[in-house]
């Protein structure tokens, strides 16, 4: 459902991503790791069209997100880290919206945004202005809006910021329901602990360079050390930590 083939992107003589070969499946929770510079939200940024590569291609749901952006994006649900929302909307109106810029039937919009901000506990909220909501409800609003068009592939960038515990439980455990029924889940995070209990496998990038692809338990194999943090902070040790 992912898929990339010699992804590269240089910011002048930087090389933010360097030649990234990678595939993620169907049904699968990928998580996707490294230190603060070494390409993740780049990488994020070319899947999800953000961003123009230099070299290399990226595919999501086997469409070229170069040559057949809006199909490629007809598939994808994304997450950003900081919530991109119209804040003199209320969240009401900007599900409405996203539901239009998707071509979906209002009725079904009116529906799937009434049980999505139930679920994500908005709907309390659904009719007060973005500009009102806490960091943590923008970021469940995005959780709504993101899954508003039942997206085949789920891109999240560092979802933990300004969420509360329940919420926090609330949110693995309906991202761990969606990849039981086939989406494809792609996650950035900082949160090793959440990384390791959720993913079916993890990529560890650096410098702009995947070293490291497997299951928790094949990773924890490269290095002689006790828990997956210390593989982790051992493989990085060498790298970029800009």
């Amino acid at each position: 459902m992912i898929r990339t083939e010699d992804l590269t992107k240089g910011f002048g003589s930087v090389l933010a991503v360097d030649k990234l070969n990678m595939e993620v499946q169907s049904g699968e929770f990928f998580s996707f790791l490294g230190p603060n510079g070494a390409g993740k939200t780049t990488t994020i940024k070319l899947l999800t069209g953000l961003l123009i590569p230099t070299a290399g291609r990226a595919f999501v749901n086997g469409v070229d997100v170069q040559l057949d952006p809006v199909s490629a994006k007809r598939a994808l649900g994304y997450i950003p880290d900081q919530p991109f929302l119209y804040e003199k909307l209320t969240g009401r109106e900007f599900l409405r919206f996203v539901g239009g810029l998707y071509e979906m039937d209002t009725r079904e919009v009116e529906l799937k945004a009434e049980e999505l901000m139930e679920m994500f506990g908005v709907l309390g909220a659904a009719d007060l202005l973005i500009e009102e909501y806490s960091h943590g409800m923008k970021q469940k609003l995005s959780f709504s809006a993101a899954f508003l068009h039942d997206p085949q592939v789920v891109i999240v960038d560092e979802p933990w910021v300004g969420l509360d515990p329940k919420s926090i439980r609330f949110i693995k455990g309906y991202l761990r329901e969606k990849v039981r029924d086939g989406i494809c889940v792609f996650m950035s995070t900082h949160t090793l602990s959440i990384a390791e209990e959720l993913s079916d496998r993890v990529g560890i990038i650096n410098g702009g360079h995947l070293i490291a692809v497997g299951t928790v338990k094949e990773i924890m194999a490269l290095e002689a050390t006790r828990t997956f943090e210390d593989v982790f902070l051992e493989l990085t040790a060498e790298g970029n930590e800009g």
